[in-house]
């Protein structure tokens, strides 16, 4: 590690539970990021000024106007830029250190499992339940982490799905897919601009906390919350013996 980097993540480098040797392993890992919209925009840029070696930037979208009521990864003049040259753009401003990868497509089949293959950790910050499941499955064939988080409205949700333990649950037992759950989006139920920047930052630290192997993960427990009232509420998840996925 260089004297410049020693002062740049000194403040994480003098917390014992990451040091130096912590510190090193955020510097090697390489992270994948679905969706660079309101969640994964704060989980980028939190992962990026943390110093994370590699980050894969997914999505097939464009800066639109709209965006930028809670998207902070992308500025006023990257509307109608694709979001993931936008996102590398910001990022390396902040941390030209980071190598960021932009793949400007709606990852799916091979190309999508070939990147979680390639990760140390996966986010999800879609927002459909068809890219969830496929990110899940791809995560669970792979043995890779995934920490998924959603928002709408006032309403935000996070947990995270490490299929490495052999008793976690992972995604489809908590929301099988198939049964009648409605797509929620923000362009038409709305979304309060903060809510998104709480559940991506938490997103951020989950990761981050799952490369260093410190702390408790949220693995097993789904945290639910309020914004109207801003109280958090708590699920614990049980891997469900009949998944069809990760009871395969």
């Amino acid at each position: 590690m260089t004297d410049d980097e020693l002062l740049r993540y000194s403040r994480h480098i003098l917390l014992p539970e990451i040091d130096i040797a912590g510190q090193d392993a955020i510097r090697g890992a390489r992270v994948l990021i679905i969706g660079i919209g309101g969640l994964g925009s704060p989980a980028a840029l939190y992962l990026a000024s943390a110093g994370i070696g590699t980050i894969v930037l997914a999505d097939g979208d464009t800066v639109d106007l709209t965006n930028l009521q809670r998207q902070i990864l992308h500025r006023t003049d990257s509307v109608g830029l694709a979001k993931v040259e936008s996102g590398r753009r910001t990022i390396c401003e902040i941390n030209p250190t980071c190598n960021v990868i932009a793949i400007a497509e709606r990852l799916e089949g091979e190309a999508l499992t070939a990147q979680i293959a390639l990760a140390d950790v996966v986010l999800d910050c879609s927002d459909n339940f068809a890219t969830r499941h496929a990110v899940n499955r791809a995560c669970v064939a792979k043995r890779k982490p995934l920490v998924s988080g959603a928002a709408i409205r006032f309403d935000g949700q996070i947990s995270v799905f490490d299929s490495r333990q052999t008793d976690a649950p992972c995604y489809e037992c908590l929301f099988p897919e198939g049964e009648n759950v409605e797509d929620v989006r923000c362009a038409t139920m709305g979304v309060f601009a903060p809510i998104t920047g709480i559940i991506g930052a938490m997103q951020a630290a989950e990761a981050l906390k799952l490369i260093v192997g410190c702390g408790v993960p949220l693995t097993g427990r789904l945290e639910l919350l309020d914004g109207t009232s801003m109280t958090w509420r708590e699920i614990r998840i049980r891997r469900d013996p009949q998944c069809k996925v990760c009871a395969q």
